[in-house]
């Protein structure tokens, strides 16, 4: 793509005029309102097969773990992947898997058979093709549009992924309560078929790196441009800390709705969509405000909107009151990870975007899961609710002392 300048006012919807960002974008709408109806049946799943708010929230974690472990191993090896390998090919493979996960959990949940360890190899199965298909992805979406519409782009991705979010919790509580967890499976099987679809339509890019160097080789590089980078280290710090401390509290939603604050599958439903409907409208302000200078400024706002909810949360007695702190996290979370996101992809060269991308993804993928058995272990003992506090309180002060200490991030 030509570099053009930066529009002070592109429109919202800037980067769908290119064609196949367009498939891509469509295909992945379809494809994430399945995997939101998926993550809510089967926290629903757990959250009742342990019955206490403390068993739950250990439970959770450990579905966690195993969502962590595979992409903390297979991130790095997927960044070298994304950089070498034709990204069509890749992205074919992973949402071929992820579709054959989800039938396997639906025929699983039909027969009766589906447990927690029957969740938890699964989900690890899942976490191995994502660890592959987000940095394949991502990368691949610069090359879809003019440097000038990356961050628009970046945005839009985003409310792909959340926009779905809004519905596709209430649908699975729907289902639920009709037909089981399984027709949440089912319809995600069916659903993720729609990325493949527009990856068979698309044109083939050529990779961004030559496959000369080593595996190791090729892996230090990506860390260590991020860990010498004067602005992206603090960036990605943030990132870490947030991921392990304030982050998975998505993960532990269906704990605190179902266990501590009794809600039934509808109403857990509510609670996932609420934290949809902000992430939409999060993902809509990344893909509007991170095309302007000082992108910093919505960083530190998203990150410190994101802790201070979650530190909400350690206090809010009732559903009732929990679902608008729900809707403000949403917004703080997207915005933070949608504006992390266009840092790393605008100051990355091209050679070592898919690598840089490929620790985010780490981060965001795997590091959250894990981070979920941290809080779970730790709500086990002393609470959710204290738990919460604690977790926002800290990030909050992180974020504000990065912004403070270190002003070179404030030039992002």
């Amino acid at each position: 793509m030509i570099d053009r300048p930066i529009p002070k006012r592109a429109p919202l919807l800037a980067a769908l005029r290119y064609r196949d960002f367009r498939l891509l974008w469509g295909g992945l709408l379809v494809s994430n309102l399945g995997t939101w109806m998926q993550f809510t049946a089967m926290g629903f799943f757990v959250a009742r097969m342990a019955g206490s708010p403390h068993q739950a929230a250990l439970y959770l974690g450990f579905l966690g773990a195993a969502r962590a472990v595979p992409v903390l191993l297979l991130s790095p090896i997927a960044g070298v992947v994304a950089d070498t390998l034709p990204r069509r090919a890749t992205l074919l493979v992973t949402n071929a898997v992820e579709s054959l996960v989800a039938l396997t959990l639906a025929v699983l949940a039909t027969i009766g058979h589906l447990n927690l360890a029957g969740l938890i190899v699964l989900s690890a199965i899942n976490s191995a093709g994502a660890a592959f298909d987000s940095p394949s992805r991502q990368s691949w979406v610069p090359l879809l549009v003019d440097r000038a519409y990356v961050p628009n782009a970046i945005g839009l991705n985003s409310v792909a992924f959340n926009a779905p979010a809004v519905i596709g919790p209430a649908i699975a509580g729907l289902l639920i309560v009709w037909v089981g967890v399984a027709g949440s499976f089912y319809a995600n099987a069916v659903m993720t078929l729609a990325v493949v679809v527009a990856i068979l339509l698309m044109r083939p890019s050529p990779p961004s790196a030559q496959r000369g160097e080593s595996l190791f080789a090729a892996l230090r590089l990506g860390i260590v441009f991020l860990l010498r980078h004067p602005i992206l280290r603090w960036v990605m710090l943030s990132f870490v800390v947030t991921a392990l401390l304030v982050r998975p509290y998505g993960q532990l939603i269906p704990a605190f709705a179902v266990n501590l604050l009794h809600a039934d599958a509808q109403q857990l439903g509510w609670a996932v969509a609420a934290v949809g409907i902000g992430g939409f409208g999060g993902a809509l302000v990344t893909a509007y405000f991170a095309q302007r200078e000082r992108r910093s400024y919505l960083w530190l706002i998203a990150g410190c909107t994101m802790s201070f909810g979650v530190l909400l949360l350690g206090v809010v007695p009732s559903l009732a009151l929990a679902l608008p702190v729900l809707s403000l996290i949403g917004v703080g979370t997207l915005a933070f990870l949608g504006t992390t996101n266009v840092l790393i992809q605008t100051l990355a060269p091209d050679e070592v975007r898919g690598r840089a991308i490929s620790v985010y993804t780490m981060v965001a993928i795997g590091v959250v899961p894990l981070g979920s058995l941290l809080d779970g272990t730790v709500a086990a003992f002393v609470g959710l609710h204290e738990m919460f506090f604690a977790a926002g309180a800290i990030c909050v002060l992180l974020l504000l002392g990065i912004w403070v200490v270190r002003p070179v991030v404030r030039t992002a």
